[in-house]
């Protein structure tokens, strides 16, 4: 199950719930809302319903060189239900495995920054961290 490569200066979202479709709707238009540039490259594809992070990790080691993704949004259960629409977002290349929450209105921020390699995912998870379980990152 390889995973998709984001378009040019984008950040994958892979959507891993499909049990609401309105939902779905709701989360791509609350990240639209937030900053009118394209910073995703949303992959809809039920083959990921549920997937683990684990797996995830794994498709990226076994992928060649030139096609591994260094992180990957999720848009998940959390994402599908929670007011705020936090993506979680999955290192998969230095620490494979760490994650965080966005909330969709800090997801441009954050994707731009990555995307342009301005910030390393480890930037976004520490201040998480430092934040408590499950915080956003403030990232100014």
């Amino acid at each position: 199950m390889p995973l998709p490569a984001p378009k040019d200066l984008t950040s994958t979202i892979l959507r891993t719930d499909f049990r609401d479709e309105a939902a779905w709707s709701a989360v791509r238009a609350a990240i639209a809302a937030a900053d009118g540039s394209p910073h995703a490259t949303y992959v809809s594809d039920p083959r990921f319903t549920d997937v683990s992070i684990q797996a995830l990790i794994d498709e990226e080691d076994a992928a060649d060189e030139d096609d591994k993704l260094t992180y990957v949004f999720l848009a998940d259960a959390i994402t599908m239900t929670d007011a705020s629409s936090p993506l979680l977002a999955v290192d998969l290349y230095d620490e494979p495995g760490r994650t965080f929450r966005v909330p969709a209105d800090r997801y441009a921020e954050i994707s731009a920054n990555l995307s342009i390699a301005n910030s390393d995912f480890a930037d976004f998870a520490d201040e998480a961290d430092a934040s408590g379980p499950g915080a956003a990152p403030v990232h100014r």
